[in-house]
């Protein structure tokens, strides 16, 4: 199976902007923002798409949900709102087949889909 560019920024062979990291998840900033604030947030063990992570590991999936909770509550990203996607296989635009979920905020954004 291929390397993805998620497992080069946790192994350090590519540099990323962290925000967040802990025992168990880290987060980046997206380097092609689609708000302007534009995170990935990952585990650091490795699944493909979210259907595995809630199949095999719903820990894991518990992990990155309350690291999104924590970063929001301190950076203030839930005052306003904030928009948590992942995407599941080609058809839906999953580009990197390592779980990951991006948080949007810092700006009014259009509605979903639009």
């Amino acid at each position: 199976m291929q390397v993805t560019i998620f497992e080069k920024i946790l192994s350090g062979e590519i540099k990323a902007d962290i925000v967040y990291q802990d025992d168990n998840v880290v987060a980046f900033r997206d380097i092609m923002p689609q708000a302007k604030i534009h995170l990935l947030f990952i585990h650091r063990k490795k699944t493909i798409n979210a259907v595995e992570l809630g199949l095999l590991c719903p820990q894991h999936a518990a992990d990155i949900f309350s690291a999104i909770a924590k970063y929001s509550k301190e950076f203030g990203l839930d005052r306003d709102g904030l928009r948590i996607v992942t995407n599941t296989g080609p058809h839906a635009g999953q580009t990197v087949f390592y779980t990951h979920f991006h948080v949007l905020a810092g700006e009014a954004l259009r509605s979903f889909g639009a």
